[in-house]
C-alpha cells in the first residue's frame, strides 16, 4: 500500500492529466489562467476589453474558466479590434460585460477548438447533460457490464482507482490538445501506455466510487472541459 504522502501525490498528478494536456508554455497572443484569474483580470492585464475574450474564445459561461485553460488574449490574424485604452482607477468596479453583450451578428459560428471525430463510448441513456460547472461530462447509464469503448484512436494515459469521485478510470489521451475520461468503470481491460483504435473495448461499465451504474464521459480540450455531444455523432 502506497504511504499516504505518494496517494497524494499520485492523485494530484491525475488531476493534472484532468484538468490540463501538459504545462507546455503557450504561443504569442495566448494566456494560460492560472489559480485565482478572472476573464475581468485577464482581459485588464492584456489591455483588452472582456467582450474580446469572449467572442474570440466563445466562452459560453465567462465565469466558468479553469485553471490550465489556454485562452487566446489577442485578435485573431485579420482581425482588427480597440484595446482597452487604460487600466480601470483603483476602486472602480468591473464592467458588467458577458457574452450577451456581443453582438450575435459577430459571434462565431464553430467553437474555439478544432474537431475531433468521436464515437459514443457506450450504449445508454443519458441522464446527466454538461453544463461546464457542476458537470464537466456527461453520465449515459445501461447495465453493469454494458461495454465501453474508446471514442477515438490514441494512448491510454491512467487506468486505475486513484482519483476519488471516478472509481476505475481510463484517461485517453488523442493528440497535443484532447483528452478523454471514463469513469466508474467495473472492469478495465487496457493498460497505461497501450494505444487503442477508435470503438476498441476499453472497459465495462460499473458503479465504482458510485451509486449508480453509468459511464461517466469527459472531452477536454487543452484542459478546458468542453461538452462532448457536440462533437459525438447524433443518434
Amino acid at each position: 500500500m502506497l504511504a499516504p504522502g505518494i496517494r497524494r501525490i499520485a492523485c494530484a498528478a491525475l488531476i493534472a492529466l484532468l484538468s490540463a494536456c501538459g504545462s507546455a508554455p503557450v504561443g504569442p497572443g495566448y494566456y494560460r489562467v492560472e489559480r485565482g484569474d478572472t476573464v475581468y483580470k485577464i482581459a485588464r492585464s492584456n489591455r483588452q476589453s472582456v467582450q474580446n475574450i469572449v467572442r474570440w474564445n466563445n466562452l459560453s459561461n465567462p465565469d466558468a474558466i479553469e485553471v490550465g485553460q489556454v485562452l487566446r488574449v489577442e485578435p485573431p490574424a485579420g482581425t482588427t479590434t480597440a484595446r482597452t485604452s487604460a487600466a480601470p482607477r483603483a476602486g472602480a468596479s468591473a464592467p458588467r460585460e458577458t457574452a450577451d453583450a456581443a453582438d450575435s451578428s459577430s459571434a462565431p459560428s464553430a467553437a474555439a477548438s478544432p474537431s475531433i471525430s468521436l464515437v459514443w463510448p457506450t450504449s445508454g441513456q443519458v441522464v446527466r447533460n454538461f453544463d461546464g460547472r457542476d458537470s464537466k461530462g456527461i453520465d449515459i447509464v445501461n447495465a453493469a457490464g454494458t461495454p465501453v469503448v474508446a471514442a477515438a484512436p490514441g494512448t491510454v494515459v491512467y487506468a486505475g482507482s486513484g482519483l476519488r469521485g471516478y472509481g476505475n478510470l481510463l484517461i485517453i489521451k488523442h493528440n497535443g490538445d484532447y483528452l478523454t475520461a471514463y469513469a466508474h468503470n467495473q472492469a478495465l481491460f487496457v493498460k497505461e501506455g497501450q494505444s487503442v483504435t477508435q470503438g476498441q473495448k476499453i472497459a465495462e461499465m460499473g458503479s465504482t466510487d458510485n451509486d449508480r451504474v453509468m459511464l461517466h464521459f469527459e472531452l477536454r480540450y487543452q484542459g478546458r472541459s468542453i461538452d462532448p455531444t457536440r462533437e459525438l455523432p447524433a443518434r
